[in-house]
């Protein structure tokens, strides 16, 4: 799983120039003791003008990972996404600050 895992982390979201991994974009890894890999996933926004490319970009990726025979990708928007589901890379990267105490 974790080939999985590091083969997403290539496909980067052309708008905000960040893999898929550490923007929280990817919500579940599944994969197959016969080489099936299920991924679940989301964009930023449901009416995101990415979706088709990101959707082929991860099922590329993860094709290309050794063992893997097949290849489910699954979109979804529950629970939708929000900046607080990067990673701290992708925030500090994107400029996205942790409310302190004060602002919430």
């Amino acid at each position: 799983m974790e080939a999985v895992r590091d083969a997403l982390r290539m496909v980067i979201d052309p708008e905000l120039g960040e893999n898929l991994v550490d923007l929280g974009l990817i919500y579940d890894i599944a994969v197959a003791d016969d080489g099936g890999a299920y991924i679940e996933m989301t964009t930023t926004t449901r009416g995101c003008p990415a979706t088709a490319y990101l959707r082929d970009a991860v099922h590329r990726a993860v094709w290309n990972v050794p063992g893997i025979h097949y290849v489910e990708v699954r979109l979804t928007y529950e629970p939708p996404w929000r900046p607080e589901m990067m990673n701290e890379t992708a925030k500090r990267h994107l400029g996205v600050a942790e409310k302190t105490e004060r602002q919430a």
